[in-house]
């Protein structure tokens, strides 16, 4: 079932994106990062076991991320993942976004759901606004995409 989540989800949102962290695919946020933004996130639970986590984080007047997708291994290519999306783009557009841009090293599956390929000097709020504080800063590997609302 999805679901916007709830303070007690967010030990297990850390742990799994720390498992994805840990291998590179993905930023780390500390529990601190987590509880000041949990109202950002969705998450997937069946039977109290948390299966995935998304979050769309307003970053400008018409422009959003959608950050810390995460879905466990044991439950991957179910399309958990791209619920967990389409909750973020649907939440986007009942606010009023015209745009939601990710970053990511999987572009095939955010372009399943309409995402196109674009230059990070596209995104300015969002370089000098997270990017500035991650330690693959200027040298960032991951792909910039977007998805026009309108």
């Amino acid at each position: 079932m999805i679901r916007k989540a709830q303070i007690s989800d967010v030990k297990e949102i850390q742990k799994l994106l720390m498992k994805y962290a840990s291998q590179g695919d993905m930023l780390s946020r500390s529990l601190s990062e987590l509880y000041e933004s949990i109202r950002d996130f969705y998450v997937v639970v069946d039977d109290g076991k948390l299966l995935g986590a998304a979050a769309l984080h307003i970053v400008w007047d018409d422009l959003a991320e959608v950050r810390s997708v995460a879905v466990a291994e044991e439950v991957g290519r179910r399309g958990i993942g791209s619920q967990l999306v389409q909750a973020c783009i649907d939440e986007a557009r009942q606010i009023g976004l015209r745009r939601i841009f990710c970053l990511t090293y999987r572009p095939d599956f955010f372009a399943t759901l309409g995402f196109r390929l674009v230059d990070k000097s596209e995104l300015p709020q969002k370089v000098w606004g997270d990017c500035i504080k991650c330690v693959k800063f200027p040298d960032c590997d991951e792909n910039a995409m977007i998805l026009d609302l309108n």
